[in-house]
């Protein structure tokens, strides 16, 4: 037995840091230095209870500054005098297994000379979920800064539990989210309580839980990503004229895509009716499995009445329920989410691929909120292999400055959460379970997926992320979690990788998985980014030992799995997985001459889930293979580019279990099905960097059949703008327009393919004849590519055939 051997280090659990050495105080730490007390209602922490705050300040003059830092378990809506100034504040709990985040929040354009009124609303989640640790005692915290004199959560607040909500009858939703169902009973309302008219006499005081830290709540890190983005109420796309008179058959109201929504209604009805809220989600899962999504019910008073469910929802439609004798005078909807601006494009002339990557894009937002997760609606969860999809996908989407800060958290998450044997895990946050409590009756996790952690930690994971941002601290910071997590893997005496189980011993859904192949690639793309992140973190003496394994791996490697023609382990059974040949690619594992075979292999074979299938497409470009990407594309994705959805399914193939039909399917908005985006933005049209944060990068077009590319990338300093034309007579037309301040080369194949280059009209390269300009800026001969450096600002090449 080879074990990796690695130096000593003596880390406890990683409750607060898990950098070491000299990088240590670069981590993220907690917030000190609170005033306030965590202020609460005894008997005020059963699961699904929602409490009421308020707090009169009079003040001389309006502040000129005001800064608060809010905490609570588990979810709050803030108001100052009336008006709405956070909706939904408060992430859900897990920076670390036992502590907590807090939101800062600038209340100075809320607050006004003279009297104030602080109204909160807090949602105790009080249960585990797979993206939130449940404390198990509700509670607020308000420390307030108001030009320099403190306004605090203490016993001279009002405080009261809302009689009004409470919890839907069964069928209850699953116990993976840690949200509940919401029923909200407005025979019971107690008015608006959030205005300064309001009496609130009769609401006690409430019970003071001391200041930070302190139990269960512990110590708290500041929010690290934006508070989220909000449309306001709007009006459904398509829904039934208002007013109407209900007939006790369902409204459906249709939303322009997939979205995270908070629906709204307003009726005149007399007390006691049952309204039903939900999404399309409930019906397209099938009976078998409606508890796996959120429902909600508000009961009528009896009048014209408001009402916004505070609890977000997803889906296509929102369906109301409304009973005979109810007069409905408006629905709407508000959307909240991530607050990130999509600015990435890709176009080209192949409809079906514009629309895969459209669906990709709005699948991946609608599953980005406290965290990536797997699905917004059966799950909610952290699961750090759809992570690491997600991350890739978003660097082409979405504007770099706020979208990578939800990979950034990521990071820490899964740092910190790293266990004192040097596992790591996911989903997390999550619930710490509990002695004798079991999944899944509680809504925690603790089992180990060796092969997504792989992925995390490795070329895919927190080295992408790098790339993409050039957050050198970030990776700074993981890298001794990096490195006590690779020290659990071992080589055996054939110098390949022992295999791992783990506490779940997964490596992809679907048939013939050759796990051997698959992990040794793996590991070897782990060692990969551990190498470049322990020269990062100045810890070059890793490096050596790193390399000496990968070298084992490598040499071993073919010998051991390369059979036939085929790339398969030795007691691999059943057809040839398509994902091993990938990963023999991906990992840089497979040799030139081996191309042939892996691509007969990708051609003729189709066991990938959707989450192993962006490496397949992927190893296809990376062997010049374009058109059977495409071909693979428009293959495998058929039925979801055919559904009439704007987000994409969990699986390709249906169960074909009678009573499942399209649950089949899995969830329709798992972003881990997304890759078809990276590979057509990063590869299709080629726009990557090739130093961290595009300070340098490559535009390296494979159009195949297509005629047409068109790309918008977003990069630190600005887009990238990509438009790929071509001619009839087989030249390309390529124009580039990239921030003055990167060094960009633009990569076609030479000389063989072309014979003439111009750039703006002037020739600058051409079969056969010398440059004439022979410095950094000239166009050289590079193996089969020629590479042309791209000027600041734009340009406009003309690449002609021989």
């Amino acid at each position: 037995m080879n074990p990796f051997h690695f130096r000593s280090i003596a880390v406890a659990l990683c409750l607060v840091a898990c950098a070491t050495g000299p990088h240590a105080n670069a981590f993220p730490a907690p917030e000190g230095d609170w005033r306030a007390d965590w202020i609460g209602v005894i008997g005020g922490s059963k699961p699904n209870t929602w409490l009421c705050f308020r707090k009169d300040v009079r003040l001389d003059s309006a502040p000129q500054a005001a800064v608060a830092r809010i905490a609570c378990d588990s979810k709050y809506w803030l108001w100052i005098n009336g008006e709405p100034v956070v909706f939904e504040g408060q992430l859900k709990r897990g920076p670390t297994p036992t502590d907590t985040y807090f939101d800062r929040v600038d209340l100075t354009a809320h607050l006004r000379a003279g009297a104030n009124t602080i109204a909160v609303l807090v949602q105790h989640f009080g249960r585990h979920g797979f993206s939130h640790n449940n404390s198990g005692k509700a509670a607020l915290l308000l420390d307030a800064d108001v030009d320099g004199q403190p306004l605090l959560s203490d016993s001279t607040w009002r405080a009261k539990v809302h009689p009004a909500f409470g919890t839907t009858d069964p069928p209850l939703d699953n116990v993976r989210p840690p949200e509940a169902n919401v029923r909200f009973d407005a025979r019971h309302d107690i008015g608006d309580w959030r205005g300064p008219e309001y009496d609130d006499s009769d609401w006690g005081p409430p019970t003071l839980f001391g200041k930070p830290p302190t139990a269960p709540w512990n110590e708290l890190y500041e929010r690290p990503i934006p508070q989220w983005a909000d449309s306001g109420l709007r009006d459904y796309e398509a829904a039934p004229a208002t007013p109407l008179q209900a007939t006790g058959e369902e409204i459906v109201c249709r939303l322009p895509y997939n979205a995270q929504v908070t629906p709204y209604l307003e009726v005149d009805a007399p007390a006691g009716k049952v309204i039903g809220i939900h999404t399309d989600v409930l019906h397209r899962y099938g009976t078998f499995r409606q508890i796996e999504t959120h429902r909600h019910e508000y009961v009528t008073r009896d009048g014209v009445q408001q009402w916004e469910l505070p609890s977000w929802i997803n889906g296509h439609e929102v369906h109301y329920d409304v009973p005979a004798g109810v007069r409905v005078l408006r629905l709407a909807y508000r959307e909240t989410g991530y607050d990130t601006r999509v600015v990435g494009r890709f176009r080209c002339d192949d409809s079906r691929l514009n629309q895969l990557w459209d669906e990709a894009a709005r699948t991946l937002y609608v599953t980005m909120r406290d965290t990536y997760m797997d699905c917004p609606d059966r799950e909610r969860a952290q699961w750090w292999g759809d992570a690491v999809n997600e991350l890739g996908e978003a660097f082409y989407v979405f504007e770099p400055q706020r979208a990578p800060q939800l990979t950034r958290k990521a990071i820490y998450e899964l740092c910190r959460w790293q266990r004192p044997d040097d596992t790591l895990y996911s989903p997390v946050p999550s619930g710490v379970r509990r002695d004798g409590i079991l999944y899944p009756l509680d809504g925690s996790w603790e089992q180990e997926l060796p092969r997504q952690m792989l992925a995390s930690v490795g070329w895919y994971g927190f080295w992408t992320y790098y790339w993409y941002t050039g957050d050198r601290q970030t990776v700074v910071d993981a890298y001794p979690a990096v490195r006590r997590y690779m020290s659990l893997w071992r080589l055996g005496d054939d110098g390949l990788v022992e295999h791992r189980a783990g506490g779940w011993d997964w490596t992809d859904w679907g048939e013939h998985r050759d796990v051997p192949v698959i992990e040794n690639a793996w590991v070897y793309l782990a060692l990969k980014a551990a190498c470049e992140m322990a020269e990062l973190a100045g810890e070059e003496e890793d490096i050596a030992e790193y390399q000496r394994l990968m070298a084992s791996i490598r040499d071993n490697f073919r010998p051991a799995f390369w059979r036939n023609g085929e790339y398969r382990s030795a007691g691999h059974q059943g057809p040839t997985d398509d994902r091993a040949a990938a990963m023999a690619v991906v990992a840089g594992l497979a040799e030139p001459a081996d191309h042939a075979g892996v691509a007969e292999t990708l051609r003729t074979q189709r066991h990938a889930s959707p989450y192993m299938e962006k490496y397949v497409l992927e190893a296809l470009l990376q062997i010049g293979r374009p058109d059977d990407a495409f071909d693979r594309m428009v293959e495998r994705y058929d039925y979801m580019l055919g559904d009439g959805l704007s987000t994409l399914w969990e699986f390709f193939d249906p169960f074909e279990l009678e009573g499942f039909g399209d649950m089949g399917r899995g969830t329709y908005n798992h972003a881990w099905s997304g890759g078809p985006l990276t590979i057509l933005s990063q590869y299709v049209a080629g726009v990557a960097p090739t130093a961290p944060a595009f300070a340098r990068f490559e535009v390296r077009p494979q159009l195949g059949r297509l005629r047409t590319v068109q790309s918008t990338t977003p990069t630190p300093r600005g887009p990238i703008e990509l438009s790929i034309e071509r001619m009839d007579d087989g030249a390309l037309r390529v124009s580039i327009e990239s921030p003055a301040e990167y060094d960009g080369v633009l990569v076609v194949p030479a000389p063989a393919a072309h014979g003439r280059v111009t750039r703006d009209g002037e020739t600058v390269w051409q079969v056969g004849e010398q440059a004439a300009n022979n410095g950094p800026a000239a166009p050289r001969v590079d193996g089969e590519n020629l590479r042309l450096p791209i000027p600041p600002g734009g340009s406009i090449w003309t690449v002609h055939p021989r």
